[in-house]
């Protein structure tokens, strides 16, 4: 579905573009982002490989573990359905732990490692359960203590202060998991 809306949304522009005589912003528009896009990339590259092997060497050493078990009385609140003992608990840790580094590129694995620990224990395969929405919940709206990612932005396009969103990231992170978590668990209680 998201496809369509895509190709559609560059079709309508395509098409807008030739009507209006503008066809030659389009050109330039796709040749200069283009290249842009791909030296972004190859400008973060490093970053997010350096954390990501961080993020593994604390994994191997049981760094992940321990923090996992310093979140554990949170996640049992946060995940009632669960067994304090579940493999996955320890992938949401290791992924509020990414988040909370601003990583996301290192986070993505141990959500996508959790959410199939999650559905091992999903009862309706096909519908998403109520650890699974929480836990969505929970990493779209993670508290982030230092975004690394945006940090190392503001820094290759020379920004005069790079680490001045710490404060505001954090406030606005907290406020959304906040949020997020509270109006997720008033629907959990308002369905059962």
């Amino acid at each position: 579905m998201v496809n369509i809306i895509w190709v559609s949304l560059i079709f309508i522009a395509i098409i807008y573009s030739m009507l209006t005589g503008n066809i030659e912003t389009i050109n330039n528009g796709i040749l200069t982002h283009a290249t842009s896009g791909l030296n972004l990339v190859f400008e973060l590259m490093p970053l997010i490989i350096l954390w990501t092997g961080i993020m593994k060497i604390a994994e191997n050493a049981g760094l992940l573990n321990s923090f996992s078990k310093i979140l554990n009385p949170i996640l049992s609140k946060l995940f009632p359905s669960l067994d304090k003992n579940n493999k996955a608990l320890g992938y949401i840790a290791s992924n509020i732990a990414a988040n909370m580094l601003g990583l996301g590129s290192a986070a993505t694995p141990f959500g996508l490692k959790a959410m199939d620990e999650l559905q091992k224990v999903n009862e309706k395969k096909d519908t998403a359960s109520e650890a699974m929405i929480t836990f969505l919940v929970l990493n779209t709206a993670g508290v982030t203590l230092i975004p690394t990612t945006v940090i190392g932005l503001r820094i290759m396009y020379n920004s005069a202060n790079p680490t001045e969103i710490i404060i505001t990231s954090i406030i606005a992170t907290l406020i959304s998991s906040i949020s997020g978590l509270t109006l997720d668990y008033l629907i959990r209680r308002k369905n059962r």
